[in-house]
């Protein structure tokens, strides 16, 4: 097969279709969401995220848009409760949107 008819057989990857396959352990999230582990491990347990894992926590994708959307809110000034409401009224609103409609400013 030559080099060009190999590429013709491959079709572009939509990513978004696996994040749900996704899981990350604590230190990754804390390298991506930018926090330490001590606040991750406080902000789990208030905020109630679920994880899995019994030695070791282990974050799926969507625990992980609710650890960034609590930093993004503490980053903007709104203390740790605030921020956590914040992060469940976005996520609440965000869930019941169309995939195609834009979210409200």
């Amino acid at each position: 097969m030559t080099y060009s008819k190999q590429i013709d057989v491959l079709e572009p990857i939509n990513l978004s279709e696996h994040l749900e396959k996704v899981e990350l352990y604590l230190g990754q999230v804390c390298q991506i969401a930018g926090i330490s582990k001590m606040q991750l491990d406080y902000w789990t347990n208030k905020a109630q995220i679920p994880t899995k894992g019994k030695k070791q926590r282990i974050y799926d994708i969507d625990a992980l848009e609710t650890v960034m959307l609590i930093k993004q809110a503490k980053d903007k000034g709104l203390n740790l409760g605030a921020a956590i409401e914040a992060a469940r009224r976005f996520r609440t609103a965000h869930d019941q949107l169309p995939a195609h409609e834009p979210l409200p400013q």
